[in-house]
């Protein structure tokens, strides 16, 4: 159920109750976090998003032994969608914590000062509403250029980023001297008076103009033709440093006022603030003055300025504990629901759509809104033909915030959820506040959003089989099922539009090259509750082959680390599901083989189940070929301490989780003490 301010306690619910609704939080936020990361088309407001992650969070923190590893919350996200090559970051780029409550920023203000135990001073800058972006400067110059993706690693777009007139191919160094390497996180944006002049050019050539600004800046940094992003009005604001050698700041603004003097643009307005009522004033003067600017910012962020107390404070694996993001309040706007349509999602959830009459709410013009689900419905008693209140903040789809009372006017009836499918027309059942399709792989619209899955980045990674062929092939009827992907020829391909002699040849060769598959992606292909792309592996690592996974029950699937009875169940119920087991000998049957992983050269599984955090300058090895010896032995390196750590490694000046560490009785080694460990585990370690 979508949290809202009705919703019941944690302490209020069972242990059942409580299960059931993570389970289905977890669930929709993975569904929102594909449309926002990967697709770039978002479906609910940022708020909207951020009551549901508040509420699993709630949720998790009152069971914390029902808390999924693999949560939402556990993620700093979502994967890149496939058409780009992946490229790993220098450093993780987390999201920001946000609140749009003044209290919150108080509280956020008073738990630095606790944690510090003195007087913090932040740095305060607008939020900026585009894209997201790291750049890799080597000895000066651009290197590369990759986006956000899930946060550890994002599609590179070196060659679309080197068309943006205001990022630097080679960084000045007539002021300071240039770092050895640098990366950096930057937005972005296209301005608004870029954006309307673009608009009318398209309009004039006779196109379909852009939504909003965010989605086609995101559009154009994506674009596999650079030529393409070159004609788009793109600009770059840079306004933090990820990683860098050969330079040190000891402060925030430091680092800010060095990116100006390399020749970076950085954000206006940037300052610093020493307590919450400043913070207060600096959101409250830029919410006032935002419709003025040329660019869209959602709010303000709040960074502490002191670098080494950031590093004391550390982070969760979704956001830093030393910065959060004080959003504006969503704009709003009243018009009239004309209908009510019923979306199938590739999980067969069912969603209520109203269809409204188009408003412009914040510049952009809206006809939908999404309605979440049956109980969202009953408690707003939305109904069609009624007159209500849409808000939005940034480039989504509306939410209904209430209906408006119109007393002279007679209502419709209210709005009932269909019994039947209305794609393949099978019996709908209801758990909880969600209405599902069953007919998981023979219904035409979770089937579209299934072969997409199939064959996306974490899966069988078949290149050219997205969305839009993934929706030909199924209207065209040629692949009923995702077995017959392996089926199709060229021939088949020819009559349907953008296919031509050469694209049909490519799709089929690139279907046919994935028919020995690693195990690990063949189980995330599948769709299989709640198994994303770790327990995947885990599964695929502890079990070694397919026929070992389909075989196992609840009991041996909780030897798995990270699974647990829920998810266990889960499972096996879906493996279990007599249609679900012949779709997947179905594919088995056209000589789809997958494969078991291979140990790592050199590694073993010595490690396997432990986990180890690092804290403080390691002297011998790069903090990644630590890490690398850690996983090629089978182990897992994790960002915060807590009683589940196995191991924490000490450097040079460690912080607070060396702290934290000693007080949960955690073993700690030396690096050296580190580096004989990974011996030990058969690892070869360079002298």
């Amino acid at each position: 159920m979508s949290p809202n301010g009705d919703s019941p306690s944690p302490q209020t619910l069972s242990e059942d109750q409580a299960s059931a609704e993570m389970a289905s939080l977890a669930e929709e936020i993975r569904g929102h976090d594909h449309h926002y990361y990967v697709e770039a088309r978002p479906r609910i407001s940022d708020a909207a998003y951020d009551r549901l992650y508040r509420r699993l969070q709630a949720l998790e923190e009152a069971f914390p032994h029902l808390a999924d590893p693999d949560s939402p919350t556990q993620r700093v996200g979502v994967d890149p969608v496939s058409q780009l090559p992946t490229v790993a970051h220098a450093a993780p780029m987390l999201s920001l914590d946000s609140s749009q409550e003044p209290d919150a920023v108080r509280r956020f203000d008073e738990r630095v000062r606790k944690a510090l135990e003195g007087d913090p001073t932040y740095v305060l800058e607008p939020k900026l509403d585009g894209a997201s972006l790291e750049l890799v400067y080597e000895g000066g110059v651009l290197s590369r250029a990759v986006t956000r993706g899930n946060g550890r690693e994002g599609e590179g777009v070196t060659e679309n980023v080197r068309t943006i007139q205001s990022v630097p191919l080679r960084l000045r160094d007539d002021v300071r001297p240039v770092p050895s390497f640098l990366s950096i996180r930057g937005e972005v944006l296209i301005f608004l008076s870029d954006f309307e002049r673009m608009n009318e050019r398209i309009l004039e050539e006779g196109g379909e103009p852009f939504a909003n600004p965010r989605n086609a800046a995101a559009g154009a940094l994506r674009q596999l033709d650079s030529r393409i992003t070159a004609t788009r009005p793109l600009r770059l604001l840079a306004y933090d440093i990820l990683a860098v050698e050969g330079a040190s700041f000891d402060s925030d603004l430091d680092g800010v006022d060095a990116l100006r003097d390399w020749g970076l643009p950085v954000p206006e307005r940037i300052q610093r603030a020493e307590s919450a009522e400043e913070i207060l004033e600096y959101h409250g003067a830029y919410d006032r003055d935002r419709d003025d600017l040329d660019y869209e910012i959602d709010g303000v962020v709040i960074k502490l300025d002191d670098l080494a107390a950031r590093e004391d404070l550390g982070a969760t694996s979704h956001h830093p504990r030393w910065a959060m993001a004080f959003k504006f309040e969503p704009r709003k706007e009243v018009t009239r629901i004309d209908r009510i349509a019923i979306q199938v999602g590739r999980t067969g959830a069912l969603t209520p759509v109203a269809l409204l009459r188009p408003v412009e709410v914040g510049g952009v013009t809206v006809s939908r809104a999404s309605l979440h689900n049956r109980d969202e419905l009953v408690r707003k008693d939305i109904r069609e033909g009624d007159l209500v209140r849409v808000q939005r903040a940034g480039d989504v789809i509306p939410q209904v915030v209430e209906r408006i009372l119109e007393e002279d006017r007679e209502r419709s009836a209210p709005f009932e959820m269909p019994t039947r499918c209305p794609v393949c027309d099978t019996p709908v059942e209801v758990k909880g506040p969600l209405t599902r399709c069953p007919n998981v792989f023979g219904c035409r619209a979770q089937l579209k959003g299934r072969i997409v899955h199939f064959a996306s980045r974490n899966a069988l990674d078949i290149e050219g089989l997205g969305e839009e062929t993934a929706v030909l092939l199924v209207e065209a009827g040629l692949v009923p099922e995702i077995a017959t992907l392996f089926d199709l020829t060229p021939d088949e391909l020819l009559p349907l539009p953008g296919f031509a002699e050469k694209s049909a040849e490519n799709l089929v060769a690139a279907i046919q090259a994935k028919r020995e598959p690693e195990l690990r992606r063949f189980l995330f292909g599948l769709g299989i509750p709640e198994v994303g792309v770790t327990v995947a592996r885990d599964l695929a690592q502890h079990f070694g082959s397919l026929e070992a996974v389909l075989a196992a029950d609840q009991e041996a699937l909780e030897e798995v680390a990270g699974v647990g009875p829920i998810m266990s169940e889960q499972i096996v119920a879906f493996l279990a599901d007599p249609q679900h087991a012949e779709a997947i000998q179905a594919v088995l049957a056209r000589g789809v083989r997958p494969m078991g992983p291979e140990p790592a050269e050199g590694g073993s599984d010595a490690l396997a189940g432990t986990k180890w955090v690092f804290t403080g300058a390691l002297e011998r090895l790069a903090r990644g070929d630590a890490k690398a010896l850690v996983e090629a032995a089978g182990g897992r390196v994790v960002g915060s301490v807590s009683k589940a750590t196995s191991f924490v490694v000490v450097g040079a000046d460690p912080g607070s989780k060396y702290d934290k560490a000693v007080s949960l009785s955690i073993p700690v080694l030396t690096e050296a003490e580190f580096v004989e460990r990974m011996r030990e585990a058969g690892l070869e370690v360079p002298e």
